[in-house]
């Protein structure tokens, strides 16, 4: 689906965007463990700004590809976010339960800004009512991994993205 090249490229694009709108701005990025670390990492060494990483770990999954629509905190950021320009960094946004509860948890701490930024967007699963504010492809209904995203907790280490198949599975 994406090549290695091709998400590199995005990653290039998406960081000089970032970079022109976080230009005098205190940016705190919050990646959304475990699936976007690969994407958060490569993200940021593409945003030429002084900027602060921080963590967040959230679960809607049990041991498959089907969220379960309850999202909870498994790990919240570690720093005070207040008066921060927050870009909070996830893989996907499909359903978007997730990082519409990520926004409104990161909201009620009072940051600057708040705002978002995932690989990939599968809007025909969306269940509510938010658009990332940049995303790097949009993708039809198909499961995919590679490149952070996972089956199983395998092929997060391949460096493209490919879809899978029931008969893959």
């Amino acid at each position: 689906m994406y090549s290695e090249e091709k998400i590199k490229d995005k990653l290039r694009e998406l960081g000089a965007i970032i970079e022109k709108d976080y230009k005098d701005k205190n940016l705190m990025v919050v990646s959304l463990l475990k699936g976007s670390f690969i994407f958060c990492a490569d993200l940021v060494r593409n945003i030429n700004l002084p900027l602060r990483v921080n963590f967040m770990t959230t679960s809607s999954y049990g041991n498959n590809e089907e969220s379960t629509g309850r999202v909870k905190v498994v790990s919240d950021v570690t720093t005070d976010i207040a008066g921060y320009d927050v870009l909070v960094v996830d893989d996907i946004t499909d359903s978007a339960l997730t990082m519409d509860f990520v926004l409104k948890h990161l909201k009620a701490k009072n940051p600057a800004s708040l705002k978002c930024c995932v690989l990939l967007d599968k809007p025909s699963r969306r269940k509510v009512d938010l658009v990332p504010d940049y995303c790097g492809f949009e993708i039809e209904d198909k499961f995919v991994v590679g490149y952070g995203f996972d089956f199983g907790d395998y092929y997060r280490n391949v460096p493209y993205i490919f879809n899978v198949t029931d008969e893959d599975r």
